[in-house]
């Protein structure tokens, strides 16, 4: 089953960043009109994400101990409508990762989508809403370094109120969001809403 639009924007959303397409993740290279990116936020102690920047590498798996997970991680790009799109249904035990836009570790926000199930049972993001804060995520790059984040906070959007300026955003620090179905379920119109899982980089290991 696919994933539901993850771009849908709110009646009053935050005003979207020059160079940003409405409804588009924000692209790796800004245009020339788009502002400087936001000073960091400063880190609080113990927290060295904005000092351990990473330069691009391909993300290459995922493990989330605290929900079991262990994943490969494949590129995703945008459909013609520049919704992002979501891993192949064949294969619901992978992840996937855009492409285009800041890889896990890199100064932006990096994305990672997943299944939460498919016509054949569970997928590998069946549990995502059960993460917590202070929940450990790694993804390993094909720079063989593994960039580790700390969950910051979890939350459920409808399809109608889904905040793609929060959610796509960059803060000026690397981070991750994780990204699968929640909400009901209607067979005609599949999940109702977007679980979304906030985190930032805190650690960098090398494999």
């Amino acid at each position: 089953m696919d994933l539901p639009p993850l771009t849908t924007r709110t009646a009053g959303p935050a005003p979207t960043p020059a160079g940003k397409q409405p409804g588009k993740p924000a692209p790796r290279t800004p245009s020339a009109a788009t502002p400087p990116p936001e000073p960091a936020p400063a880190p609080k102690k113990g927290d060295r994400g904005g000092a351990l920047a990473l330069p691009p590498s391909p993300a290459k798996k995922l493990s989330i101990p605290a929900i079991t997970i262990e994943s490969p991680v494949t590129g995703l790009g945008l459909d013609r409508h520049g919704r992002l799109t979501a891993p192949p249904v064949d294969n619901p035990r992978l992840v996937g990762w855009y492409r285009d836009g800041p890889a896990p570790g890199e100064r932006g926000t990096s994305l990672l989508v997943g299944h939460r199930d498919t016509k054949t049972g569970p997928a590998i993001f069946l549990n995502l809403n059960a993460l917590k804060p202070g929940d450990k995520v790694d993804v390993v790059r094909a720079d063989r370094r593994t960039a580790v984040f700390t969950v910051d906070k979890v939350r459920t959007y409808t399809k109608k109120e889904f905040p793609d300026a929060e959610v796509y955003g960059h803060s000026g620090r690397p981070e991750l969001r994780l990204l699968t179905c929640g909400g009901s379920f209607d067979k005609k119109t599949g999940y109702a809403a977007n679980v979304v899982v906030f985190a930032h980089l805190t650690d960098v290991k090398r494999v």
